[in-house]
């Protein structure tokens, strides 16, 4: 019980810092995506930190099985580092007892990892996609460059000679009204100023001392001049303001849905390419005796009658072409739909058990490499995290080609890297495994050669 209970503890700061680090990671990756699309919109940091809270959902989901890989292979490697391992054995315990708090650890973060899975990712991602999509509808925050026309507003472009960085107002102003292809527009002021209104859906321009003038441009002659010592203006923000959407107004794709949503459309979808197999099948099956019935019968020497079958035996025929092809159509699309969904089912349950697979390869490969250091770890857990995950895009690839079957596809990574660490644990428990025989053996062999 109390080495249990020394594991446990030793897998506790290994994982945090592992999981941790593998999220920071994936964290960075994030910004450095989306910086362009987040930097000059005037954005609230807390709108920021939302965005990168909603996204940090699928980074957990992805850094959690990495980070009990890392830990299994520090902790072991310590514990084997330190001839722990050796005494336990001599004492009548054996690598399987070791493992059982490690195995038991993997097992209940595949629980929580699962159920974390099925109910806060979809939400998360939902919401995510929903404020990325507020966010790069907004424009850039409204800002005036001296000596540069503004950016175009309501029809309207500004040009101010000079802005005073203390106060904010803006000197010698210029603005077009483009809003009318027939009439003409400048108006001019010494200063001016540019605010919000209380509820920022309106952009108050205020002028002081200066003109507007109007010509048409359909006739040179027919112009307007007008002085004024005070001019405000109001225009529509547009999209310089941030407005959230509803959320019912976008759909759910496949990876915002639950496990349940998603069985109801894989169940929907197959129904409905079986219903199309059927209908395919009977119109077959009466074009083929339409067909037949216009082939010509030995011994009949009335033409004109078997020309008028075969005449009405063809028209039947291509009146039914349009129909089966479409429910051809229908087959094959609802089959790839119920496919693309199956996958993502198996998705949801195949990456958080990586919790337990991760368990069997990293407790053996910590006691054969007797290494407990976090390096060491990182390349080993990077070398396997690769070829997992390798195996997962392969198979979804080949899942939703149909080559495969959906359950294969997304199980054939846990499998790979399941086999492997079985192998490891059973021939590190007998102790007839280690690297350096490996090696040993290697250059015997190159040396016989």
């Amino acid at each position: 019980m109390r080495i249990s209970r020394y594991i446990l503890r030793s897998l506790i700061g290994p994982f945090l810092f592992g999981s941790c680090t593998v999220m920071f990671l994936f964290l960075l990756q994030f910004l450095m995506k989306y910086v362009d699309k987040l930097l000059g919109k005037g954005l609230g940091m807390w709108l920021v930190a939302e965005l990168i809270a909603l996204n940090l959902a699928w980074m957990v989901v992805l850094s959690v099985p990495m980070g009990i890989l890392v830990a299994t292979l520090m902790a072991f490697g310590n514990l084997s580092a330190s001839n722990e391992v050796t005494i336990v054995k001599s004492g009548g315990g054996s690598l399987y007892g070791m493992m059982r708090p490690a195995m038991a650890t993997g097992i209940a973060l595949f629980i929580g990892l699962l159920w974390f899975n099925d109910r806060v990712l979809p939400d998360a991602n939902h919401r995510a996609k929903i404020l990325m999509s507020d966010i790069q509808r907004k424009k850039p925050t409204f800002a005036l460059e001296p000596g540069q026309f503004s950016q175009e507003l309501d029809g309207f472009s500004i040009l101010s000679r000079a802005v005073d960085s203390v106060t904010g107002a803006l000197i010698n102003v210029t603005m077009y009204d483009n809003r009318n292809a027939n009439r003409s527009t400048v108006v001019t002021a010494d200063t001016g100023r540019i605010r919000f209104s209380a509820d920022t859906s309106m952009m108050i321009v205020s002028l002081h001392h200066g003109q507007i003038v109007q010509v048409d441009k359909r006739s040179a002659v027919d112009a307007r001049e007008t002085l004024f010592e005070r001019h405000r203006m109001a225009l529509p923000a547009g999209n310089y303001i941030f407005r959230e959407s509803d959320e019912s107004m976008f759909s759910r794709g496949d990876r915002e849905l639950t496990i349940a949503d998603m069985q109801v459309i894989v169940d929907s979808a197959k129904a409905k390419a079986e219903r199309a197999k059927q209908e395919f099948d009977v119109l077959a099956d009466a074009a083929l005796v339409y067909a037949l019935q216009g082939i010509p019968q030995d011994g009949d020497h009335r033409l004109t009658r078997q020309n008028s079958i075969q005449d009405d035996a063809s028209r039947k025929v291509r009146m039914l072409r349009s129909t089966i092809e479409s429910q051809a159509f229908t087959f094959r699309e609802q089959s790839s739909k119920a496919r693309k969904y199956e996958v993502e089912v198996q998705k949801k349950y195949s990456i958080p058990f990586a919790c337990v697979v991760f368990v069997l390869v990293g407790c053996p490969l910590g006691v054969i490499t007797k290494r407990g250091n976090f390096g060491v770890s990182a390349a080993i857990s990077l070398g396997f995290y690769v070829v997992y995950w390798a195996c997962l895009i392969v198979g979804e690839k080949f899942a939703d080609r149909g080559i495969i079957s959906p359950w294969f596809g997304m199980w054939m990574a846990n499998m790979v890297i399941g086999i492997v660490g079985i192998v490891l644990t059973l021939r590190t428990n007998n102790e007839n495994f280690s690297l350096r025989s490996v090696f040993t053996n290697h250059r015997a062999k190159r040396g016989t050669v």
